[in-house]
C-alpha cells in the first residue's frame, strides 16, 4: 500500500515539474530609453569619461585620500547602507528557496480523562508540502527578490558616490577658507599699519580726521571678515568630522595652493549613465522588481497545485510508539482555483500593473534628472573656469590701482575715499578669486559624481 502511495506521489511530482513549462510569467527585458542629447555639451562625445577614473587617482592629496578611506569605513550612512544590504541579501536567499518543499516535524502526547476511563495518544510525525510552479509565480518571486537585492547594492553605491564627493568638496572648501583667512590676516596687518600712515598724513595736513576714522573703520571691517572666515572654518571642520564618523574636531589638512585636479574633463556618451549612475541602475532594478511582482499577481488568476504528504508513528501505548504497526502515512494532491474572492485577485493585479508603470516613469525621470545634473555641472565648470581668468585680471588691476592711489595720496592728488574703495575692492576680489578657484574644483567633483564616478 505504501509503495503505491510513493509511486503516485512520484508521478504527481514529475507531472507537476513538467507542467512548470506552462509559464504565464513574462520574461523581463530592459526598457528602451532615448539617451541622445540627454545632456548639453559642445564636446565631441566618445566613450571616454572622467567617471572611469578611480577617486584616488582624481584626488591626489594623500590627506584627502586618507579621509575618504576613513569615511568609507566609519561614516554612519555607509554603515546603515551595509546593514540594509545584509537584510536584502537575507530576503534574496529566502526568495531563492521558493522551489523547495516545506517540512515540519511534530511530536505530541494527548491525554483525555473520562468518568470511567482515560485515553492517551502518542505521535511523532513529519509534514511535507510543496507547490508546483506551474505558472511561474515562484520563479517571478525569486527574480523579484534578486532585483530588490541588486537595487539595495546600487543604493549603497549611490551613498558611497555621494560620500566621496561630500568629503572631497568639504575638504577643498576648508582649504579655500584657510587661504582666505591668510589673505584677511595679511590685509589686517596692512590696514593696521595704514592707520599710522594716515595719522602722519593728517599731521602733515594732507588729510583730515575723517580719513583717520575711515581707515580705522576699514580695519574693523577687515576684523569682522576675519571673524566670519574663522567661524566658517570651524563649521567646515565640524561637517567633515561628521562625514568621517567622528565627533567635531580640528582637521589636519594641506594647502589650497597645492591642490590641483589634473584629469581630463570628459563626459563620455550619455548612454554610459545607464550603467555608471547608481541611482539610474537602482531605478531600473526597481522597475524590474515591479515587473516580476506583476508576473506574480497575474499567476494568481490560475490554479495552484499543492502536494502534501505526512507520515510518522502513532500509538495508544508508549511501548508501541515506534513499533512498525504504528507507522502511518498520507498523500494529498490539491488544485486550488480562485472563483470568487471579493475581487482581490483582480485588484492585486491592477495595483501591480500601476506600480510597474509608476516604476518605469520613475526610471525615466531619474535618467532625465541625471542628464540635467551633468549639464549643470559641466556648465558650472565652464563658467567658473572662464570667470577665474577674468577675476585674476581684475585683481591685478585693483591691486595696482590701490598701490597707485597710495602714492597719489602722499601728494594730495587723490580723494581718500577713492583709496579706501580701491583697497576694499582689491580685498573682496582676492577673496572671491579663492572662492572662484574652489567653485571650479567643486564643479569638477559634481561632474564626476553626476557621471557616476566615485565607487
Amino acid at each position: 500500500m505504501r509503495k503505491q502511495q510513493i509511486s503516485k506521489l512520484a508521478i504527481i511530482i514529475i507531472s507537476a515539474a513538467m507542467m512548470q513549462s506552462c509559464f504565464v510569467a513574462k520574461n523581463y527585458e530592459s526598457p528602451e530609453v532615448k539617451t541622445d542629447n540627454l545632456f548639453r555639451t559642445e564636446q565631441t562625445l566618445d566613450s571616454t569619461s572622467i567617471a572611469a577614473v578611480s577617486w584616488d587617482k582624481l584626488f591626489t592629496d594623500p590627506i584627502l585620500q586618507q579621509y575618504v578611506n576613513q569615511g568609507l569605513v566609519y561614516n554612519y550612512d555607509i554603515q546603515i547602507a551595509l546593514q540594509n544590504l545584509k537584510a536584502a541579501e537575507e530576503n534574496m536567499k529566502q526568495g531563492k528557496q521558493g522551489y523547495l518543499p516545506s517540512l515540519y516535524g511534530n511530536a505530541s502526547w494527548l491525554r483525555q480523562d473520562f468518568d470511567q476511563s482515560n485515553f492517551e495518544q502518542f505521535e511523532f510525525s513529519g509534514n511535507l508540502s510543496w507547490e508546483a510552479d506551474i505558472w511561474g509565480k515562484i520563479r517571478s518571486n525569486k527574480r523579484a527578490s534578486v532585483a530588490a537585492y541588486l537595487q539595495t547594492v546600487a543604493a549603497q553605491q549611490a551613498i558611497q558616490t555621494q560620500l566621496v564627493a561630500n568629503i572631497a568638496s568639504t575638504y577643498f572648501q576648508l582649504l579655500a577658507l584657510d587661504a582666505q583667512v591668510k589673505v584677511a590676516e595679511a590685509t589686517l596687518i596692512n590696514r593696521t599699519e595704514s592707520i599710522e600712515t594716515i595719522k602722519a598724513l593728517k599731521t602733515a595736513g594732507i588729510v583730515n580726521e575723517v580719513s583717520v576714522k575711515q581707515t580705522e573703520a576699514q580695519k574693523y571691517a577687515t576684523e569682522i571678515i576675519l571673524k566670519d572666515l574663522k567661524y566658517s572654518v570651524k563649521i567646515a571642520e565640524n561637517t567633515l568630522s561628521i562625514l568621517l564618523g567622528n565627533t567635531p574636531q580640528t582637521i589636519e589638512r594641506g594647502l589650497f595652493e597645492s591642490q590641483e585636479i589634473t584629469a581630463d574633463i570628459e563626459v563620455g556618451i550619455p548612454a554610459l549613465l545607464l550603467s555608471r549612475r547608481p541611482d539610474v541602475v537602482s531605478a531600473e532594478l526597481n522597475f524590474r522588481h515591479s515587473f516580476e511582482l506583476t508576473n506574480v499577481a497575474r499567476s494568481n488568476f490560475y490554479p495552484s497545485l499543492m502536494i502534501s504528504a505526512s507520515g510518522g508513528f502513532q500509538s495508544l501505548e508508549i511501548k508501541d510508539w515506534f513499533n512498525a504497526n504504528s507507522l502511518f502515512s498520507s498523500v494529498l494532491g490539491s488544485l486550488t482555483q480562485p472563483i470568487f474572492n471579493q475581487r482581490k485577485v483582480k485588484t492585486g493585479y491592477n495595483i501591480a500593473k500601476a506600480n510597474q508603470q509608476k516604476a518605469y516613469l520613475q526610471f525615466e525621470q531619474t535618467l532625465l534628472l541625471a542628464g540635467k545634473e551633468v549639464s549643470d555641472a559641466l556648465a558650472d565648470y565652464e563658467n567658473e573656469s572662464e570667470k577665474l581668468t577674468i577675476r585674476a585680471h581684475k585683481l591685478d588691476a585693483l591691486k595696482k590701482a590701490a598701490d597707485y592711489s597710495d602714492e597719489l595720496l602722499q601728494y594730495g592728488l587723490v580723494n581718500y575715499l577713492d583709496v579706501l574703495t580701491a583697497k576694499d575692492d582689491a580685498l573682496r576680489t582676492e577673496l572671491e578669486l579663492i572662492n572662484n578657484k574652489y567653485r571650479q574644483m567643486d564643479a569638477v567633483i559634481n561632474l564626476y559624481k553626476a557621471l557616476g564616478g566615485g565607487y
